[in-house]
C-alpha cells in the first residue's frame, strides 16, 4: 500500500517507420503506467515538420469509441513521446500544474525539441541562470524545461547531437532520462550519468515500430519485445535498421533507484533478468529468514494490497503461515492520502482498506507492507488491526529504514517529514502501536535485486548520494535539522550557497 509517495513521472515514445499513426502506441504505452503519475499527462506528435500536442490534468483518460478519430486526427504523425507526472519540483496551483504538464518544448535560431522527462534535477539554480541568458524571460515550470532548453543551447553552438547530449550529461546533476523529438524528426533517448530512473526500449515483431518506456509494462501493453535497459551515460538513436546505441559518459559506480523494486515498478514490470514481482517475493522470503522469532510467534500473514501482496507470498512459502487473503483495497476510493489535511486522512486510509475483522480478531498478525516513510499510514491500519480484536500486530517492511530524503525524483524532501531519520526502528514500532516493526536488511534487498551494491541508489538508506551537490544538500540539511530548524521543503537556497 505504501503511504501514496509520488514520483516524479513516467516516460513514453515511439517511433513507425511505416508512417502509420503512432497515438494509439502513446496513448496505450502511458496507460500502463499511470500508476507513476497521477497528477497530469500529455501526448505529443510529430507530422512532416509540425509537432502536435495535447495536454491535461488527471490520469490518462478513458478514450470514448465516438471520438477516436478526433484523437488521431488531432495528434497525427509516425513519431510521438508521452508523459504521466507528479510534481515533485516547481509549483502545485492548478495553473502550474498545466504549465508544468509534460512532453514540454522550446525553440531558438530555426531549431525546436520536444522532451518527456522522468526525473529531477539538482543544480537547478546555476542552470536557471545559464538558461536565462541565452532566453530572456525563460519560465522555470519543471525540470523538463531545463533538459529541453539546455539541449538547445548545446545545439545553437553547433554541437552534433551526441556532443550536446555529452555536455547535458556532464553538467546537469541529477536524475533524467529523456524520450525527445527534433524538428526535423530525429527520435533519440538517453539516461543520466549513474543511471537513476529507468528507461527501456523496444520493437514490433516486423520492426516497423522502435519505442523507449519507463517501464517494461509500457511495451507490453502495445505488444512490443523489450530490447534491453538503457545503460547509465547512454545515448540511443532510432533508424529504420533498428537502435543505434553509443556511451557518452562512463561512471564507476551506477545508481539505479532501489525504491522501484519495493514500491514504484508495477509487479510485472521487468529490470535485467528478473520481474519485479518476483524480487518483492524474494523481500518476503528475506523478511523470514532475518525475524525467525517473530515468525514463531505468528499465526497469519495479512498483506496491505496490493504492493504488499508479493511479499506476503514470499513470507507464506518461506515460514509455511497462512497468508489469510482477509484485507482487500476498494478499488475505486482513489483519494490520494498525501492531498489531504491530516484531520481526513484517517478516515480515508480507513476506507481504502476493507479488513475482514473476524479472520483477524484473536489472532497474531504478520502484517507486510512496502515501505514506512512518515508512518501515519502504517499506524492507521495498526490501529484498526488492534480494534478488530488483533492479538499481537507484527509489521513487515520490505524497504529498508528510510532515514534521508531524495533529490532524484520521489517526494521525500526532507528529514522532518521522514518518521525514520530520527527514531530508531525501536521507537517506530511504539510511535505506531505495533507489537514489532521488522524492516528487511539492505543487504537483503540488494541480494534479491540481483545487483550489487554500486549499482543501486541507496541514498535514502544510508545518507551516501551519487551525485555531489545532492550530498551536500543533504548534509547542510541534516545539520540545521538537528539544530532544530524548520524544514519548509528541500532548501534550494543551500544549492544556491554551495553550487
Amino acid at each position: 500500500m505504501g503511504e501514496q509517495l509520488k514520483i516524479a513521472c513516467g516516460v513514453f515514445g515511439a517511433i513507425n517507420f511505416q508512417k502509420q499513426p503512432i497515438f494509439s502506441y502513446i496513448y496505450w504505452g502511458l496507460r500502463a503506467q499511470n500508476h507513476r503519475g497521477h497528477q497530469s499527462h500529455g501526448f505529443l506528435t510529430y507530422n512532416n515538420g509540425k509537432i502536435h500536442v495535447h495536454r491535461s490534468l488527471d490520469l490518462v483518460p478513458k478514450l470514448k469509441t465516438n471520438a477516436i478519430q478526433e484523437w488521431f486526427g488531432r495528434l497525427p504523425g509516425h513519431i510521438g513521446i508521452g508523459n504521466v507526472r507528479y510534481t515533485t519540483s516547481g509549483k502545485t496551483d492548478e495553473a502550474s500544474l498545466i504549465k508544468g504538464t509534460q512532453p514540454v518544448t522550446a525553440s531558438k535560431n530555426g531549431l525546436k525539441l520536444a522532451v518527456s522527462f522522468n526525473g529531477n534535477i539538482v543544480n537547478t539554480f546555476q542552470l536557471k541562470k545559464e538558461i536565462s541568458k541565452e532566453f530572456p524571460g525563460f519560465s522555470y515550470e519543471c525540470d523538463a524545461d531545463l533538459i529541453c532548453h539546455k539541449l538547445l543551447i548545446e545545439f545553437a553552438k553547433g554541437k552534433d547531437l551526441a556532443s550536446a547530449v555529452e555536455t547535458c550529461m556532464q553538467e546537469i546533476q541529477g536524475a533524467f532520462s529523456v524520450a525527445a523529438i527534433t524538428k526535423d524528426g530525429k527520435f533519440f533517448a538517453f539516461k543520466d550519468p549513474y543511471g537513476i530512473r529507468p528507461l527501456c526500449a523496444g520493437h514490433s515483431k516486423d520492426h516497423s515500430t522502435y519505442a523507449f518506456s519507463s517501464e517494461t509494462v509500457g511495451l507490453n501493453i502495445n505488444e512490443l519485445e523489450r530490447d534491453f535497459e538503457l545503460e547509465p551515460g547512454e545515448l540511443v538513436t532510432v533508424s529504420k535498421d533498428g537502435f543505434g546505441r553509443k556511451k557518452l559518459v562512463n561512471r564507476r559506480k551506477k545508481a539505479f533507484c532501489a525504491f522501484e523494486f519495493a514500491y514504484f515498478a508495477r509487479p510485472d514490470s521487468r529490470f535485467d533478468e528478473k520481474y519485479v514481482y518476483e524480487i518483492r517475493e524474494e523481500f518476503g522470503r528475506n523478511l523470514v529468514r532475518e525475524n525467525p522469532d517473530v515468525v514463531k510467534d505468528a499465526d497469519m500473514i495479512l498483506s496491505l494490497p496490493e504492493t504488499g501482496d508479493d511479499s506476503a507470498l514470499g513470507v507464506h512459502e518461506e515460514s509455511g503461515l497462512r497468508w489469510e487473503r482477509a484485507s482487500r483495497r476498494h478499488r475505486y476510493v482513489t483519494e490520494r492520502a498525501f492531498i489531504l489535511l491530516n484531520r481526513e486522512r484517517y478516515s480515508t486510509i480507513d476506507k481504502k482498506i476493507n479488513i475482514l475483522a473476524p479472520k483477524i480478531r484473536g489472532k497474531r498478525v504478520i502484517v507486510t507492507d512496502d515501505s514506512i516513510v512518515r508512518g501515519d499510514t502504517t499506524k492507521v491500519i495498526v490501529e484498526k488491526l488492534r480494534k478488530m480484536g488483533a492479538k499481537k500486530v507484527y509489521v513487515f517492511i520490505t524497504f529498508p529504514r528510510i532515514i534521508g530524503p531524495c533529490f532524484y525524483g520521489i517526494d521525500m524532501a526532507t528529514y522532518g517529514q521522514l518518521i525514520g531519520s530520527k527514531h530508531s526502528p525501536e521507537e517506530i514500532t511504539e510511535i505506531i502501536g505495533a507489537d514489532a516493526v521488522c524492516y528487511q536488511s539492505i543487504e537483503g534487498l540488494i541480494k534479491a535485486t540481483g545487483f550489487n551494491r554500486e549499482q543501486l541508489c541507496l541514498a535514502c538508506l544510508t545518507g551516501k548520494y551519487p551525485t555531489p551537490l545532492a550530498q551536500k544538500i543533504a548534509d547542510e540539511m541534516k545539520k540545521r535539522f538537528m539544530k532544530g530548524y524548520e524544514e519548509t521543503g528541500r532548501l534550494y537556497g543551500i544549492a544556491e550557497a554551495v553550487e
